[in-house]
């Protein structure tokens, strides 16, 4: 692990769009930077653990995080997978002492870390700092509330159906996307078993949906939008 990265203008970029960082300026977003540090991880490499003491919250730079539980027989089930601009674990500045999910790299990747205690007491002093964390939280809590409403209103094929038309560079005919991640992931962030989503796949080829490698081809978008 590397923590004594700059932060580049890129990534700069990258916080700036987050709910968490967009509404602050001056003196806030200041301190905020000052509280940071930037770390570089490897692939699949442990961020914290469930359980374990809650001393920092992240935004992801670059690269993919899987936040993940685990049962007592091993079995793992995705939480959700963290792309660039997404934060996560913020919730614990006021939500307990302890991570209630694993987290782990799914690629190289780069995060910004904050100290939850130096936050919070940022929060304490400054009203915009404050209302920038209800901000990001609220905005879990409705994404929390449309991902569950999701699960429960449409199938699988349906789930990787929306997924591919949100991406889709044309309204109509044939398109063409690329997955910036393992389909492993894919599956982990629609709510469904590897197996599960290769058989959503599946059930898409009849309308012209392909898959080569990270490769998606859909033959006509109306078609896959009335599925």
């Amino acid at each position: 692990m590397n923590s004594n990265l700059k932060l580049t203008s890129r990534d700069r970029a990258v916080l700036m769009k987050t709910p968490f960082l967009a509404g602050l300026g001056g003196n806030s977003l200041v301190r905020m930077f000052t509280n940071m540090t930037v770390v570089s991880l490897p692939t699949r490499k442990t961020i914290f653990r469930e359980g374990e003491q809650a001393d920092a919250f992240y935004c992801v730079l670059s690269g993919y995080v899987r936040l993940y539980r685990l049962n007592r027989e091993g079995r793992e089930a995705d939480v959700r997978i963290c792309a660039p601009g997404d934060t996560f674990a913020e919730c614990l500045l006021y939500g307990g002492t302890k991570y209630r999910y694993h987290a782990q790299t799914a690629e190289a990747t780069t995060l910004a870390r904050f100290d939850i205690q130096e936050v919070r007491d940022l929060a304490e002093q400054e009203t915009d700092i404050a209302k920038a964390i209800m901000t990001s939280l609220s905005r879990h809590l409705l994404s929390t509330m449309e991902c569950i409403a999701n699960d429960r209103l449409h199938t699988a094929p349906q789930r990787v159906a929306n997924y591919i038309l949100a991406r889709c560079p044309v309204d109509g005919g044939p398109a063409s996307i690329r997955l910036p991640f393992q389909k492993s992931l894919l599956a982990g962030m629609l709510g469904l078993a590897p197996e599960a989503l290769s058989r959503a796949f599946s059930s898409l080829r009849k309308i012209g949906v392909t898959v080569r490698g990270r490769v998606i081809q859909v033959g006509d978008v109306n078609a896959l939008r009335n599925i």
